[in-house]
């Protein structure tokens, strides 16, 4: 499990013994002292002197050995009738060692299933890639083909993407969609299709590799740099305009069997294109391979009123002539290079390559960092996110690793670096572990759900607050021979909840040349914020305040693993399987990756290519 790492000197037991030899040490002192002023005392006093030295010295030791049996290592105390048990004579004490974990009569893989969950969960996400889902069922898109339930409280596998790998997936309330293996785009629930069933393929041919959906439309990212802007419904898709599109064969055209639009930012450099998308409600963000960014309408019924395209004074009347959802570059970002976009219902933010963070739109919740202002609750340009408050009063300056956003919250992620400290004179202990590395995370936004995670249910947050759990995790690495930060991989932020896959050391290694005990893990992840619609996945309906783990994915493949190994259920949590190149079930041989992806009250975990 993963806690904060605590230097420890000496150990207690060691600690103990140390304090009784110092004691009896003092105590036989005390006793020569006496015999060297015998002269001047009488001899039943100096004899009642020794005597209760004597007791004394056992007292001390006696305690010193009881604490050391009371005080585990981790400065918890066991119970007393633990701690009762008679001592056992010093030629009956013996050695225990553990036996062997490697079970007789099964194969190595068998041996490993059975003494770790986590290798038992990591080999199954390669012999049965697929997608879990859990959340709302009103659309269909939990569970397709269970119409009749209207929610999924735990993670349960969509039958018809077993054995597929997906190169992307988003998740609405109404409807689903997702990019399959060869980059055509498929979509499922009742906001496709009133009475879908099953995941169906729409565009084909496009080579998509990202995605991005608002309220009606879905944003696809072509691994040329295309943007296409094709309807959630599949009767707009029909009875929309359907371009013509060239083909392979000199002078021929052909019409696509669906209905989308193309989204073309102006002015790009020569082999400038468009390299990410994210989305909001009606907004989206475009971000090129220059570092550039665009903004447009996203959504067909609504055109975006908040500041959260990022220019100023842009609005429906004011709106330049051509189409309503043409993208408009963001001038005020312009010398900042972006690394990184985000999007909330309503809200954007961008990350530059120096650590420079960026929030505009609506800030009703807080959720751009500033303070709220009731009297005007949008920013409608960019605005330099104020990070060197998080750290005042210390000798950390921090710089700003990753964004994230989703509804009405936002996240950051930070790298808070230790630095020499003007109190060297004072203090020389000031100026220890100068550059070391502290890993943070924080959240700001709507925390009536839960979404902070700090175990808070703040209304409005506008002040980024640390997540403890999130914050200042170390582990021990073998191979540096020193403690790393912990930091994350990813967050997902859906409509009310999140989930964060952390960074942690993994191990996939283990093959048929290795050991039998040589085991396989994934990285950890949790989840927070609203479950009304049990999109957390813990299989009960309140909302969590804090970072919490979830049970494995296929809790009835990982109880028959527990009844072979123990004879008992055991208690195990959801580990996620990172990027690796492996052998599937298949047969095929290809790199694939694990992923959670949180939506609007719906919640996946896919194998990814």
């Amino acid at each position: 499990m993963l806690s904060k790492t605590l230097s420890r000197s000496v150990p207690s037991c060691c600690r103990a013994a140390s304090t009784s030899s110092r004691v009896t040490h003092l105590a036989q002192r005390a006793i020569a002292s006496d015999a060297a002023i015998a002269t001047h005392q009488g001899r039943a006093h100096r004899k009642q002197q020794q005597l209760f030295l004597s007791l004394l010295a056992i007292a001390f030791a006696g305690g010193a050995a009881t604490l050391s049996q009371l005080y585990l290592n981790d400065g918890h105390f066991i119970r007393s009738s633990q701690a009762e048990s008679p001592p056992q004579k010093e030629d009956e004490t013996r050695l225990t060692f553990e036996k062997s974990r490697k079970k007789k009569g099964v194969s190595v893989e068998e041996n490993r299933d059975l003494i770790s969950s986590q290798h038992h969960q990591v080999k199954r996400s390669w012999e049965n890639p697929g997608l879990y889902a859990w959340g709302s069922n009103t659309g269909r898109v939990a569970a397709p083909d269970l119409p009749a339930e209207t929610v999924i409280k735990v993670p349960r596998r969509i039958s018809w993407f077993n054995g597929k790998l997906l190169r992307d997936v988003k998740l609405d309330r109404q409807f689903g969609v997702a990019i399959d293996e060869k980059g055509n785009l498929i979509q499922w629930g009742t906001g496709y299709k009133s009475n879908c069933q099953e995941p169906e393929t729409t565009l084909q041919g496009k080579n998509l590799v990202g995605l991005s959906v608002s309220k009606d439309r879905i944003l696809g990212l072509s691994n040329s740099g295309k943007v296409y802007s094709i309807p959630v419904s599949a009767e707009d898709q029909e009875s929309g305009a359907k371009p013509s599109e060239a083909s392979w064969i000199p002078f021929w055209t052909w019409r696509s069997p669906i209905s989308y639009r193309t989204l073309s930012p102006k002015d790009l450099a020569y082999s400038e294109k468009v390299s990410a998308i994210a989305g909001g409600l009606e907004h989206a963000l475009l971000l090129t391979s220059k570092g550039r960014v665009f903004s447009c309408a996203s959504a067909s019924d609504s055109f975006p009123n908040r500041g959260q395209l990022g220019i100023a004074g842009l609005t429906w009347i004011t709106r330049p002539e051509g189409a309503f959802d043409q993208p408009h570059e963001l001038t005020t970002l312009r010398g900042f290079s972006i690394a990184q976009i985000a999007c909330g219902d309503y809200h954007s933010l961008a990350l530059d390559k120096d650590g420079r963070a960026f929030s505009w739109g609506d800030n009703a919740s807080g959720q751009l960092g500033f303070p709220f202002n009731a009297e005007s609750t949008t920013v409608d340009a960019p605005s330099l996110l104020p990070t060197q408050r998080l750290y005042v009063g210390s000798s950390q300056v921090p710089t700003i690793t990753s964004v994230a956003a989703g509804g009405n919250n936002s996240y950051i992620t930070v790298d808070a670096t230790k630095v020499a400290s003007q109190k060297i004179e004072d203090d020389p202990r000031a100026n220890r572990g100068l550059g070391n590395v502290t890993a943070d995370t924080f959240a700001f936004g709507s925390g009536i759900h839960g979404g902070l995670a700090n175990s808070r249910w703040t209304h409005v947050q506008a002040a980024p607050t640390k997540i403890p759990n999130l914050s200042g995790l170390f582990e021990y690495d073998e191979t540096a021979n020193k403690a790393v930060p912990i930091r994350l991989a990813y967050l997902s932020v859906g409509a009310t909840h999140a989930a964060a896959v952390m960074k942690n050391i993994t191990y996939l290694a283990a093959s048929q040349s290795t050991s039998s005990a040589d085991t396989n893990w994934g990285a950890d992840v949790v989840f927070w914020g609203g479950n009304e619609h049990y999109q957390l996945g813990t299989g009960k309906r309140n909302n969590v305040s804090q970072p919490t783990y979830l049970q494995p994915l296929d809790m009835a493949a990982e109880v028959q693993r527990a009844k072979k190994s123990t004879g008992s259920k055991e208690e195990h949590r959801f580990h996620i399987t990172p990027r690796t190149t492996t052998k599937l079930g298949d047969g095929r041989k290809t790199s694939v990756e694990q992923r959670v992806e949180c939506g609007r009250h719906v919640t996946c975990v896919y194998s990814g290519t």
